[in-house]
């Protein structure tokens, strides 16, 4: 009941705080509702170019406004993996539209950066910001004002927040989101990792690990690692945004494409033109996000969404903040260990009972809100199932498995891994930062130890290879953060720091970057906010400072004298090789107007 009452007390103060922002928000949609898709008042011309290649049948149609015209906003290309498979999407959903008496038009496509292709290179300065790209990309193809309801093809990291940001700037839409699902299992994803470290400690050739690489991501669908990919597809399931039990079923697969249609279909069912109409602006309120936040704890999600929830919740005038998820982490307890925080990948998840007995578990211990409202209809009780092809060739559901399939991969909250949740705020004299101790083993949750500090990843990679990485030590990587180089993602530290933990050395990781699902058993103080640049004291780091991360207690300081520290000067950033290439010269304006990581490192303004 503690916890319950804990998780009731967080919502109200999000609440109360998002009181005026909501308000505002709210009466934006609703005037936006009045004037919304009135294709029969649109200037002829207007109209003429809206539907200039449709049908003769479906032009009459569209002239007025008694049939539901459904947007398709998609992020499909067939590099990235998770994505290719939504190159059929359109013909699909046109074709359910149609059944269900509706018309479904592509209005614009979206990009899909694949974080995978650019770790470590120039284009992960990108990364962060595309999110918001994706935001304004997507609101380009609403804007067009001839749509009754959105579904949005999207599956990876910054694409599905991006997606969401747009679909709450038209709050006035009903919104469903369509996942591909996750590719079959390969090559387990700790051996992988084990074929990693020995090519980092020179013990295995390039070809060889690009042989384990290969069998590890080697067909369509998403990383089956518990990244930020899948973390997304847990989310819109558990804010009600997918319909019941379609994250994480394979691509390419019968039940997968007949929940693509079903899809379509119940976007068409919920329009101001029906009786059911939902406008995702009411759905996803302080209730929603509080469910997302509970579900990103419970399965140990990724890093990112504590950057990026905030930014979401901002656009639908809700103001979250890192000590709201950091307390709701404290009554939330672990009950998913999918890699990188277990040796299961997320099929296995899948195949132990996946997001219906998640669900049905949270629900029946009080520990998600059950009276909200979703795209399957009111409460989240009926996402408590598990989906099925029926005979028909259409979905069929039967209520979640009463036990699970593998308690070592799924477990009820009876038997949960930890009582609380997989990621912290660290404060102290360093600012804040966040930590994911889901994967850390306890007696690496405490590190004290002297700073070794860089300014890149690739320093610090400098140093293993050079075996000056010696002793126990908190690496320090600062000028990472969103104004300095668009704060990348810093995966390139895992493997070696991995290596030098295995060999028994204590260290941890203190950043103003992002790590993502890498931030695995190496404990990793990572958003570290004020950012270096901005000032922050983690730029005022001396070599052979001590530093002590506490993940249990929550804190982050730098030993030195708090007199001595206010004298020292922050370092110079040398910046100027970040500035260019890439594409980075584009994105100036965005690191000027980049807001602090825990506000959502949002270009759109501060959501706090």
């Amino acid at each position: 009941m503690t916890a319950r009452r804990d998780i009731e007390a967080i919502t109200d103060r999000i609440r109360e705080r998002s009181r005026a922002s909501r308000e505002t928000y709210l009466g934006r949609i609703a005037d936006a509702a009045g004037r919304s898709a009135n294709r029969a008042v649109l200037g002829c011309g207007n109209l003429a170019h809206g539907f200039a290649v449709c049908s003769p049948s479906e032009k009459i149609a569209l002239s007025g406004d008694k049939v539901p015209n459904l947007a398709i906003i998609t992020a499909y290309n067939d590099m990235l993996s998770a994505h290719q498979p939504f190159e059929t999407y359109p013909r699909l959903i046109k074709a359910a539209a149609a059944e269900a008496g509706g018309i479904a038009q592509v209005a614009g496509g979206v990009p899909a950066m694949c974080d995978g292709v650019t770790q470590g290179q120039p284009g992960m300065e990108l990364s962060l910001f595309s999110r918001d790209v994706i935001a304004m990309s997507a609101a380009v193809g609403l804007s067009h004002n001839m749509f009754d309801a959105a579904v949005f093809l999207g599956v990876c990291d910054k694409i599905v927040p991006g997606l969401l940001i747009a679909a709450l700037s038209f709050g006035h839409l009903p919104a469903v989101f369509i996942p591909a699902g996750p590719m079959t299992s390969g090559l387990p994803n700790d051996e992988k990792a084990k074929v990693r470290q020995l090519y980092a400690e020179g013990k295995c050739d390039r070809a060889e690990l690009l042989e384990a690489e290969s069998k590890s991501y080697h067909g369509p669908g998403t990383c089956t690692f518990y990244g930020t990919a899948n973390s997304n597809q847990m989310l819109m399931e558990i804010m009600g945004l997918h319909t019941p039990g379609a994250s994480f079923v394979n691509p390419g697969t019968p039940l997968r494409d007949a929940l693509t249609r079903e899809a379509a279909k119940r976007a068409l069912a919920v329009t101001q033109l029906g009786n059911a109409y939902t406008p995702v602006g009411r759905m996803i309120d302080e209730r929603a996000i509080v469910n997302g936040v509970v579900g990103l704890h419970a399965t140990g999600g990724s890093t990112n969404h504590t950057i990026h929830l905030i930014a979401m919740a901002a656009a639908a005038g809700i103001r979250l903040t890192w000590q709201d998820i950091s307390d709701l982490s404290e009554a939330v307890p672990l009950l998913a260990r999918v890699y990188p925080n277990g040796l299961a990948d997320v099929n296995h998840f899948q195949a132990a009972g996946g997001m219906g007995f998640l669900i049905r578990e949270l629900l029946d211990a009080g520990l998600l809100h059950e009276d909200v409202q979703t795209v399957w209809g009111e409460g989240l009780r009926t996402y408590a199932i598990e989906a099925r092809l029926g005979a028909d060739g259409t979905v069929a559901r039967e209520p979640a498995p009463a036990e699970s399939g593998d308690e070592k991969v799924l477990a009820p909250v009876a038997k949960a891994f930890q009582p609380t949740g997989g990621l912290k705020v660290l404060s102290g004299n360093l600012g804040h930062a966040i930590i994911k101790t889901s994967a850390v083993k306890p007696d690496r949750r405490v590190i004290e130890a002297p700073a070794r500090v860089f300014d890149s990843q690739q320093g610090l990679n400098d140093a293993f290879k050079a075996g000056s990485l010696t002793g126990d030590f908190v690496a320090v990587i600062r000028f990472q953060g969103p104004k300095a180089n668009g704060m990348p993602e810093l995966h390139k530290l895992t493997t070696v720091l991995g290596v030098l933990q295995d060999r028994g050395q204590r260290i941890a990781i203190v950043t103003d970057g992002r790590m993502s699902g890498a931030s695995g058993k190496v404990p990793a103080a990572i958003h570290v906010t004020p950012e270096a640049l901005e000032g922050g004291v983690i730029g005022k780091i001396n070599e052979g400072d001590i530093i002590r991360l506490d993940a249990e207690a929550g804190t982050l300081e730098v030993l030195v004298p708090a007199g001595d520290l206010v004298l020292r000067p922050v370092a110079e950033a040398e910046l100027e090789a970040n500035e260019f290439g890439f594409g980075r010269e584009l994105f100036a304006g965005f690191r000027q107007l980049a807001g602090r990581a825990d506000q959502g490192a949002s270009a759109f303004g501060n959501a706090a």
